[in-house]
Parts: structure tokens; C-alpha cells; sequence
């Protein structure tokens, strides 16, 4: 690929009045828990400590940029694309490697010097700049392997300009410019149109625009605007459905294309319909955080973040309603002013940070039928149900989790989604924490609703279906399947609000004996006598990771039965102050599934005294077999 750098004498491009004004910002954010954070991240990165995904990264004075230091395994420079990036063995975990190279942190180092004025983080940025650049040469090694990554140091780098341009040494804004046309150039012939066309088309073509519109002076700026711009706005129709969820089922990637999305939305003219389905996006990605902000780790969570990749990851979904509320004019998203300070302030400006009137709405159950995703609430309770199937094509960043359910209580896990942890590093550990096993589903006979096939690959996916959908102020009931291997699957799920869930699981398929296992992954132990079963339950440990690379102790009641098919397994979860746990009897009455606490009484044959009478026989209805 033959690049023609800028001109030589070419004036350098000045800040984009597309951007706010970074000192005005930082004048006002000054003082708050916001500049502590930045500060003593930037402390960290001056002792070369990087906080990275779930690690904190230990490079030494001299930083090996193309190093996994945490298996220790260093490559060469290659030609791009013979680099193994994908060979655990040869190159490491190349998310590691990369998460490091996508420079975000210079963008810290370069808030910290705006907010406190401490010439120390400036030298340290440009010095790893300059380091960086001495060490990748264009088009060799990891580094340029992924366009998507480009894309990511490039946003960067454009952040980096932004905010401290100004200060950057001459000699070093010359070569600065230069490589930063070249990423642009890169960027421009090999956008993943047939390899992962998905974030990673969406985000390089958003990197494409960003650097045409605010560098207009580089050569083939206008073409990179058109071109990066018309595929933002191709992708948010093939990528985001009428529901407003994305086309990979997986939270977390939610978040992260809504930001995307966003950024363009700031840089762009995109049409009215543009702006309507980002709108839709967070409707969605309003109602899973809920009232306690909480993402629920649906699907992989690969641990970055288009802007401020730092605090908790279950927390990062705040700061993007953040930045909705106020473009869309939407108070209600806002869950606490802080959470305009990382990401809304920067993008819009100190208007993002004038008093915003607070609306509480009270929340309401919905089905999205699209994403097939059932959010119940009632007060502090909240449930999450994933009953749509997996993701577009291969599926590569869905887990097998159909029919999962999580739940919080005032803010607080009771059932959890035990996330991702790892994607090449270790693939026992990767089929594991997407597996059946690791989400509050079923299993049948010890196998996946699908069948792994790499690490971002399923054959054999299963069909899922909503097949009654039903709210209202005293409950939401879901009765959904999923069909594999010839079984089918069917959950029905009751929400008698505002604490009671009653979990009907019912599977029918090929004759003989089949082993069934319910799987109830726990936030903490404690919460183990909410639950009641129709069969024993053991207590497993397991794991969860709230950040990639990084997991710890998690509870798990696992039930167990083996029967010949049909079969029925049920769950109560008693979320009220004085929880009530005792085993439970399945029956089949005149044509109904009937479920009654043990020893089984035809007098109060269903959850009674907690429920009322209507309730009981509306619930016998809803679980009827047909």
C-alpha cells in the first residue's frame, strides 16, 4: 500500500470547533471525585502501572509495546498481516496487547495535565508517543494487525490533539501527523467489510470520519468523511434493530456501539432516522441497567470502551445514558449528575454539566421483541430475561444462555451473569464461561444449546421463541422455548410483583432417561434461602469476572434430576424482606402444571398463603400444557 504522507510546511490543523473547548471543561470539573479519579489513575501511569481490563500492567521503565505482560510473550514487527495475532502460543492474549495500544491512556495523561496542571503528564504522553512510534513501524507487527485497533489509537491520538495539541513539541507533531494520516490510510483500505463486519466495520468507519472531519487539511480528509459516514449510517440499519438492540445479543457490545453511534451522531448530519434509532438504543440500554445502573453481562464482555475505559465495567452503561439524557433532552436517564463528568462533559461540552431537573418515572415492565429480552420491575426488584436467540452469523460474542434470567434487589445482585473472562488465552476456560453451565438455565444432558466451534464461532444454533408475553401492575408472566438437539426447552417465567418469581422449566424430546440440571449462579451465598426447588439442591463453586482477565469466587445452586421426558423442574425466588425457602411438588392436574410447596397440600396447592386466590388460578392457566 503506497501512502503519501502530508505535505512538507503543510499548516497543522487547529482544535475542531466540532469538539468543546477542553480547558472550559476542565475548569469546571475540577475538585470533583472525577479529577481525583483521573489524578491517581495518571499517578499510576507515570510509574508505567497501567490499570488495563480486569489487571493492572507492570511495563518497567522501558514499555515493550508489543508485549502480553501478563503471559509474558513478545512478537517481532512482520508485515501485518503475517502477524499471529490469533496463536495464543506465538503472540499471547492479543487483547492484552492491544488494550495497551489503543493509547487511551495518553488521553487520561492529557485530562490530568488540564485539570491540575502538572507538566509531568504531558512529558510522560509525549514521550511515550514519540517511544511508540520509534518501535511500530507502519504496517509491521501486532499493533497494525487489527484495523480496528487503528481505529481505537486513532480516535486517540484525535482525543490527544484535542485536548493538548497545542503543547505537543514541533518535531514531534510533524512525525505525529504523519503517522496519524497513515493510520487514516490504513484505515481507508482495510475496513473488515468481509472479515467481522460488525463493531469492528462500525468502529473503524466511525475513525474514518472522525479523522476527515477534524483534520480536514490531510490529504483525502473530505474522502475519508464520505466514505466513514456512509457506513456508520448503512451499519446503524443493518446493525441496530427496530427494538433498539444490537445484532449481537451481548450487553456490554450494546454499550459500546451506542457510543460509537454517538460519537458519530456529534460529528456527523446524520438523517432524523439516524437519530431516531439511537434514541431507540438507549431506551434499551435504559431499561437493562435499570434503576440501580447495573449492566447485566449478557453475552461477552470484552472489556473496552470507546472513551474512559477505567471503574467498573458493570458501571459503564451510566455514563453513556449520561450523555443521552442531555443530547436527547431525556432527565429521566440521568441517574447521577457524576456520571456526566467521564465521557458527557468531554463530548459536549459545559452545557452537559448545567443543572439538569432530575425526573423519577416509574419503571414498567417490557418485552423487546426483537432481542427477545423481557426486562420485569417492580420497585427495587428487577429481572433480566434473555429469550431471544443468538447472535447474527456465527453467533462469535453470544454465549449459551437461553432463557437466562438475572435479578437484582435494591441494587443488588441476587442472580448474576457470570461474564466472560478470557478469549484466546485459555479456550477451556472461554467454552466454560459461556457455557450453559455458567448462566441460570438448563442443561440437558450435559451439552450446550449450541455447539462451540472456536472461540467466536457456534454451529448448530438453537431456535428460540416468545410464545406469550403478558404485564401488568400486579405481574409479568413470559412463556418462551428453546429447541436444540431435539429437545424443547420451554421456561415460563411469573413475576407476582412486587417479589415473588416462580421459574416453570418443562422439556420434552427423545424417549428414554435424560439428565436435566438447573443452574442458579448467585451474587452472594447468603441469598441461597430466597430460592426454593423441586428436587435438592447442591451448592457449587464457580467463578465470575466482572472484567476481562480477571475472575473470583462465585456461588452456584446447582439442581440435578434424571427422567424420561416430559419433564418439569421448578424455581421460586422470594425476594421480599422475610423470604420464605422450602421445597416444592410438581403435579399435573386436569390438564395444568401445578406448582405447591412440600409436603404438597390440594387445599393451598400453589405458593399460598403469599399469593391470593385470582393469582393462583391465573397462574394455573399460565402454566397449562399445550
Amino acid at each position: 500500500m503506497f501512502v503519501m504522507p502530508p505535505a512538507a510546511g503543510a499548516k497543522a490543523p487547529g482544535r475542531s470547533a466540532l469538539l468543546p473547548d477542553p480547558a472550559k471543561v476542565a475548569a469546571l470539573l475540577r475538585g470533583t471525585p472525577f479529577d481525583s479519579e483521573v489524578s491517581a489513575i495518571a499517578d499510576q501511569i507515570l510509574e508505567h502501572r497501567f490499570p488495563l481490563l480486569g489487571l493492572t500492567i507492570d511495563t518497567g521503565p522501558a514499555i515493550d509495546w508489543r508485549r502480553d505482560y501478563l503471559h509474558g510473550i513478545s512478537t517481532g514487527t512482520p508485515y501485518f498481516r503475517r502477524s499471529p495475532y490469533l496463536d495464543f502460543a506465538r503472540a499471547g492474549d492479543h487483547k492484552v496487547v492491544w488494550e495497551l495500544n489503543r493509547h487511551q491512556h495518553l488521553v487520561l495523561l492529557a485530562q490530568a495535565f488540564l485539570l491540575t496542571g502538572g507538566r509531568a503528564y504531558l512529558d510522560e504522553a509525549f514521550a511515550q508517543l514519540d517511544g511508540w512510534l520509534a518501535a511500530n513501524p507502519f504496517m509491521r507487527g501486532i499493533n497494525w494487525a487489527s484495523a480496528l485497533e487503528v481505529a481505537f489509537r486513532a480516535l486517540s491520538w484525535t482525543w490527544l490533539w484535542h485536548l493538548v495539541g497545542s503543547e505537543m513539541p514541533a518535531a514531534l507533531r510533524a512525525r505525529f501527523l504523519t503517522e496519524l494520516y497513515r493510520h487514516g490510510r490504513f484505515l481507508e483500505l482495510n475496513l473488515s467489510v468481509y472479515f467481522s463486519p460488525n463493531t469492528h466495520l462500525l468502529g473503524e468507519a466511525v475513525a474514518l470520519h472522525a479523522l476527515g472531519v477534524l483534520f480536514p487539511t490531510l490529504p483525502r480528509a473530505a474522502r475519508w468523511a464520505k466514505t466513514g459516514g456512509r457506513i456508520v449510517e448503512e451499519q446503524i440499519e443493518r446493525q441496530v434493530r427496530a427494538d433498539g438492540s444490537h445484532f449481537e445479543q451481548s450487553a456490554y457490545y450494546h454499550v459500546y456501539a451506542l457510543d460509537f453511534f454517538l460519537l458519530y451522531h456529534l460529528l456527523g448530519n446524520p438523517p432524523a432516522a439516524y437519530h431516531e434509532r439511537v434514541e431507540r438504543m438507549a431506551e434499551y440500554l435504559d431499561a437493562l441497567i435499570g434503576t440501580s445502573g447495573t449492566l447485566p453481562l449478557i453475552g461477552d464482555d470484552d472489556g473496552g470502551r470507546l472513551f474512559h475505559p477505567y471503574g467498573e465495567r458493570v458501571r459503564f452503561g451510566q455514563a453513556t445514558m449520561a450523555t443521552c439524557a442531555v443530547l436527547f433532552d431525556r432527565p429521566d436517564w440521568l441517574r447521577d449528575p457524576a456520571d456526566l463528568h467521564s465521557q458527557a462533559a468531554w463530548w459536549l461540552g459545559p452545557k452537559a454539566l448545567q443543572e439538569h431537573r432530575r425526573e423519577s418515572k416509574p419503571r414498567s415492565s417490557r418485552l423487546f421483541g426483537d432481542a427477545g429480552t423481557a426486562v420485569m420491575t417492580s420497585g427495587d426488584v428487577e429481572l433480566v430475561i434473555k429469550a431471544g436467540p443468538f447472535g447474527e452469523g456465527s453467533g462469535g460474542h453470544s454465549h449459551s444462555d437461553v432463557l437466562s434470567l438475572t435479578a437484582r434487589l435494591a441494587g443488588r445482585d441476587i442472580l448474576i451473569d457470570p461474564g466472560t473472562f478470557t478469549y484466546i488465552a485459555n479456550p477451556v476456560e472461554r467454552n466454560n464461561f459461556r457455557g450453559s453451565a455458567a448462566h441460570n438455565t438448563l442443561r440437558i444432558d450435559g451439552r450446550d444449546q449450541a455447539i462451540p466451534a472456536g472461540p467466536f464461532r457456534w454451529n448448530e444454533k438453537p431456535a428460540v421463541a416468545v410464545r406469550e408475553w403478558t404485564s401488568s401492575a400486579e405481574q409479568d408472566f413470559l412463556d418462551a422455548t428453546c429447541t436444540y438437539a431435539g429437545f424443547v426447552h420451554r421456561r415460563r417465567v411469573l413475576f407476582a410483583k412486587p417479589a415473588l418469581v416462580i421459574v416453570l422449566d418443562s422439556v420434552d424430546g427423545p424417549a428414554g432417561e435424560h439428565s436435566l440440571e438447573q443452574f442458579w449462579h448467585l451474587g452472594g451465598l447468603a441469598d441461597a434461602v430466597r430460592f426454593s426447588f423441586s428436587a435438592p439442591a447442591r451448592t457449587v463453586d464457580s467463578w465470575r469476572s466482572l472484567a476481562l482477565c480477571s475472575k473470583v469466587p462465585a456461588p452456584v445452586l446447582s439442581v440435578s434430576v434424571r427422567k424420561t421426558l416430559p419433564a418439569h423442574m421448578a424455581m421460586v425466588l422470594d425476594l421480599s424482606d422475610r423470604p420464605v425457602s422450602t421445597p416444592l411438588e410438581i403435579r399435573t392436574e386436569n390438564g395444568a402444571v401445578v406448582i405447591g410447596r412440600a409436603p404438597w397440600s390440594a387445599a393451598d396447592p400453589l405458593i399460598d398463603p403469599l399469593i391470593d386466590d385470582p393469582l393462583i388460578e391465573w397462574t394455573r392457566r399460565s402454566f397449562r400444557d399445550a
